[in-house]
């Protein structure tokens, strides 16, 4: 079929398809124009008068349904249609690119579908470190984490007893309300940090002074906060060890020898307590950290009672 002289090609038709959005005859000119018959198409004249009110949504210059034919004398006025986008999706709760986790505890490990003993070194896991001063908790805990095949973070209560800078409650002062204070908040604060770990997949290792006869300094603070998945593990060397580890230490890490040897009597009540105990006496830290590989493995399979 030929067209008039100067007169724009309609676009083709596609199968299951009106004419295309946009397109009309009278908007490409703006006077007489008589286009020859195109199937699917209205005759349109010269526009002498607006357009009718009430278009149809999605009119573009042809019927786009079974809608009723015009008036005589007046042609459709072109209607583009406006897109509509979806309002963007709420931006989650992030720290970063990391999704914050949520306020539940930590559950149990589970251990591994394959037999045999479980692999402590390629597990997710949280992991309490407890001793006296010199026990050696900081140097194991820092040397484990290093040195596992997926990533651990180390977590020191006493690190972060330290970020508060006027007003520390020196341990060297002995323990009272301000003290017990600050060691609450920084308790909390460790809590929220593994489970922000562990959260992302990143085991972790934290130490403290657990006490087993102190509830205020003990494991029930740390499930609380960390969760049931915990695994306590104590290292307790015997006390002339200690002694020597904690002359060599200085600052306000370093206690009197009095103080050491009542804080390591009283750890002596974890003896009977149902938690894995490491003397660590004869081993030095790479040896250590075998050990509490092995006593991991065992907690994993069959997790402590505490």
């Amino acid at each position: 079929m030929q067209h008039a002289v100067g007169s724009p090609l309609p676009p083709p038709h596609q199968p299951g398809h009106g004419p295309a959005v946009g397109w009309s005859p009278a908007a490409q000119h703006p006077g007489p124009h008589h286009p020859g018959a195109h199937p699917g198409s209205a005759p349109a004249s010269a526009p002498q008068g607006p357009a009718p009110v009430g278009s149809p949504p999605g009119f573009a210059g042809a019927p786009t349904g079974p809608h009723a034919p015009h008036p005589p004398g007046h042609a459709p006025a072109p209607h583009h249609t406006v897109p509509h986008h979806a309002p963007p999706p709420p931006t989650p709760d992030t720290t970063g690119h990391v999704q914050l986790p949520p306020g539940g505890p930590v559950p149990m490990p589970s251990a591994p579908p394959t037999a045999g003993t479980p692999d402590p070194t390629s597990t997710t896991l949280a992991v309490l470190l407890i001793g006296p001063a010199g026990a050696g908790k900081t140097s194991v805990a820092k040397y484990w984490a290093d040195h596992r095949r997926v990533p651990t973070a180390h977590i020191s209560l006493d690190d972060v007893r330290e970020w508060v800078r006027s007003g520390f409650a020196d341990p060297q002062s002995g323990w009272n309300d301000h003290s017990e204070a600050q060691y609450r908040l920084a308790r909390r604060t460790c809590g929220f940090a593994a489970r922000n770990f562990l959260a992302n997949n990143i085991s972790c290792i934290l130490d403290d002074a657990v006490f087993p006869d102190r509830p205020v300094v003990g494991l029930g603070g740390w499930k609380r906060h960390v969760g049931p998945g915990l695994l306590p593990v104590v290292l307790l060397p015997g006390l002339e060890i200690v002694l020597e580890r904690n002359a060599e230490r200085s600052g306000n890490r370093r206690l009197t020898d009095e103080e050491v040897a009542r804080i390591h009597g009283r750890m002596a009540g974890w003896y009977g307590s149902g938690l894995p105990i490491i003397d660590n006496s004869q081993l030095d830290v790479p040896q250590t950290a075998r050990v509490l590989d092995d006593v991991l493995a065992r907690s994993i399979a069959s997790p402590p009672q505490w």
